[in-house]
């Protein structure tokens, strides 16, 4: 039972520490473009937006729950970084906005799925959350956002799960 338990705790120690190891560790704000890349690799989208901001963006994949947000002034400089994938960001989502729109405010979707009769597509994000859930966003064929919602990820699906008491 000791051994289990000290197999337990080590992989949630592994875990936490691989998880944020992708997450900023200090306020980055005045750092280079560079050291930016280097800790977090090449970003996934780089927008212009406007008084000459970039906004480089970095999700954590299909199965992650973060996507950063990092913005750099004209002289490639940190002004501002946020974790996008939140509830506070998901309630500002609402019907009629588009693809692009949606995607400047949280990002590429961790799964993409295309509804049956060609009606539109499903965009999942998976985010950091006390429940086993996913932000969802239901497209019309037109690109157009049609409804939003929380949903369950396949991955809780478990009928067959084994609980181990603490």
């Amino acid at each position: 039972m000791r051994f289990l338990s000290a197999c337990l705790l080590l992989s949630s120690l592994v875990v936490l520490t691989a998880c944020s190891s992708y997450s900023p560790s200090t306020d980055w704000t005045g750092t280079s473009k560079d050291r930016v890349v280097a800790h977090w690799g090449q970003p996934d989208m780089q927008r212009q937006l406007p008084a000459g901001i970039t906004r480089l963006e970095f999700p954590s994949g299909p199965y992650g729950r973060t996507t950063w947000f990092v913005d750099l002034d004209a002289a490639g400089q940190v002004v501002r970084s946020e974790q996008v994938l939140t509830e506070k960001n998901f309630h500002q989502i609402t019907p009629g906005m588009g693809q692009d729109e949606v995607r400047q405010r949280l990002g590429r979707p961790g799964q993409i799925s295309t509804l049956a009769r060609s009606r539109g597509v499903v965009w999942s994000y998976r985010y950091e959350s006390a429940f086993c859930q996913w932000f969802q966003l239901e497209f019309a064929e037109d690109q157009t956002l049609r409804s939003a919602g929380y949903g369950e990820p396949p991955e809780c699906d478990r009928p067959n799960q084994i609980v181990i008491p603490f």
